[in-house]
């Protein structure tokens, strides 16, 4: 089993910056990908960002340019930063590992990210 805490998320004017934290705990090193998905009241829950073991890395169109994707040097730790941000990233942010030969899933509990003057 894999459990990830989150944190990080608050309120932030227009073109402000966060940057949200994720510890994985459990079997840490069974986890091959790390991730951050949002979902926004009445949306579905997207993919944000996406970073595997090797380093490969994925962004959602919508945040290239304006969101990084890293892990910390134990690989146990993910963290989004994000830059530039307006109302259209506010969203409960949740961060996602994906873990083991069956590629089973654990989810964070979300923290709540509003861009809002």
């Amino acid at each position: 089993q894999v459990q990830l805490v989150a944190s990080g998320g608050g309120l932030v004017q227009p073109g402000g910056s966060l940057r949200l934290s994720c510890a994985a705990s459990g079997r840490i090193f069974s986890i091959n990908v790390m991730g951050w998905y949002r979902q926004a009241p009445g949306k579905q829950r997207d993919l944000v960002a996406s970073i595997t073991n090797s380093g490969l890395i994925n962004y959602q169109d919508s945040v290239k340019g304006r969101f990084t994707i890293s892990r910390g040097n134990a690989k146990n730790t993910v963290y989004l930063q994000m830059n530039s941000l307006n109302p259209e990233d506010t969203a409960v942010y949740y961060c996602n590992a994906r873990y083991g030969s069956g590629w089973s899933e654990a989810w964070g509990q979300g923290t709540q990210v509003t861009v809002s003057l």
